[in-house]
Formats: structure tokens, C-alpha cells, sequence
């Protein structure tokens, strides 16, 4: 039996309804353009699937940063294609497009939402450590805080930088060693740590600059892989 177009293929775990459903489940949520999406987001998912013991990570592919000029970002469509190729053999990595069906950009609104339609689920943010940096830029970025535990992945070079910026200072008291990370998704928010996690050399802008475009495929390295 094959799954239809836009279903995800058998042996995937479950995809969400954007209604929400009663799964019980440990979630990480990591949201961004994935312009295109590539095998850094993949390595930090597993990172976070091992290092958390999530269930399920979520790709929420966001139908435009708020933050980010949309110039250069590719049509949604696009860049949900390059998220699904990219995980297509990961099991336990679902790309959505969540944030379009609930009409929100902004990542403090989208968790609103996902706590109300999946109230049995508990959710993780991920988010690099140059996110961290930028933090206090987002919209309600304390309030996204007090809902929501948050892993930071290690991302040379902006770790340290982040690690002693606006946002790691105000949550300093909330900080948990990464030890606990197993754990961290059944803490109370406000509730973070910070994960070191082997680097990873994907760039999208190196990808774009080698000539994925707007409708273009994604590229590969020569060997069929991404």
C-alpha cells in the first residue's frame, strides 16, 4: 500500500492533524525557513531524538521569519520538498507546515496553538545556539519561555557569545546541566540546557550558492547524498 501525496510514507510515526489529536508524546519542535532544509538540521534532530528521548521531532517549516527579509526564501512548497526528501528515510522526523494551516509566524503564537490542540503532548524547542543570541528579538520570547522547556544545540562559533547575551542571562536561574537533558521534557518550564553536539558542516547558504534555487532541485555532494 503506498501513502498518498502529502501523507507521510508507512513506518513514519504519526502526523499530526493541525486540529491537534491526545497523543501522549515527547516532541521536539525545531522551526525555521530549511532553505533549503540539509544534513545539519538532521544531525541536530538526532541529536535531540537520543540526547532528549523524544518521541518525535517536529520540523516546522515556517511560511515566512518574521525576522528575515523574504527575499531569496524560497516558495513554501519548495522548501517543504526539500525537508521531506532530506528526512525521507527518518522514521521519527516529520517536516509540516503547521505554522500556514494555523496562520502564525511567530514561534511564541505557533506554541500557544500546539499546547492547546495537543494537551497531552510535551514539548521540547530546539533551537542552535546563534538562535539563543537572537533570542530576545522574538516576539513574547519570555513567554514562549514560561511555556515551553527549550534544548539549545551547541553551534560553534556562537555558543559562547549566546551563552553570555540578553536571554541566557535572564534564564540563567532556569538553566539545567546537560545531564538531565533525558528528563528536561517533563520539567516545568521555565526549564533549558545547553547541549555540546559534534558540529556539523552544512550550511543552506553554501547549498544555495552551489545552485538550489527558488524551483531548482535540491543539490547533492556528487554521491547522491545531501
Amino acid at each position: 500500500m503506498t501513502a498518498r501525496r502529502g501523507e507521510p510514507a508507512l513506518g513514519k510515526a504519526q502526523a499530526p492533524s493541525p486540529w491537534g489529536d491526545g497523543r501522549r508524546s515527547r516532541i521536539g519542535l525545531l522551526g525555521g525557513s530549511f532553505n533549503p532544509a540539509h544534513q545539519g538540521h538532521l544531525h541536530i534532530s538526532k541529536q535531540a531524538l537520543a540526547r532528549l528521548r523524544l518521541d518525535a521531532v517536529w520540523w516546522l517549516v515556517t511560511p515566512q521569519n518574521p525576522l528575515k527579509a523574504a527575499r531569496g526564501v524560497a516558495p513554501l512548497a519548495a522548501r517543504l520538498a526539500s525537508a521531506r526528501a532530506v528526512c525521507a528515510r527518518e522514521r521519527h522526523i516529520l517536516p509540516l507546515a503547521l505554522e500556514t494551516a494555523f496562520g502564525t509566524t511567530r514561534t511564541a503564537d505557533t506554541l500557544d496553538i500546539l499546547h492547546r490542540r495537543f494537551p497531552r503532548a510535551r514539548f521540547v524547542w530546539l533551537m542552535g545556539a546563534d538562535n539563543l543570541a537572537q533570542l530576545p528579538s522574538w516576539h513574547r520570547w519570555r513567554h514562549l519561555a514560561a511555556t515551553t522547556p527549550i534544548a539549545i544545540l551547541d553551534r560553534a562559533p556562537y555558543s559562547k557569545e549566546a551563552l553570555a547575551g540578553l536571554a541566557a542571562r535572564r534564564l540563567a536561574r532556569f538553566r539545567h546541566p546537560a545531564r538531565i537533558a533525558g528528563v528536561l521534557a517533563d520539567r516545568a518550564p521555565p526549564a533549558w540546557v545547553f547541549l555540546p553536539i559534534r558540529k556539523h558542516a552544512a550550511s543552506a547558504t553554501a547549498i544555495r550558492a552551489r545552485g538550489w534555487t527558488v524551483s531548482g532541485p535540491v543539490p547533492t555532494d556528487g554521491e547522491g547524498n545531501l
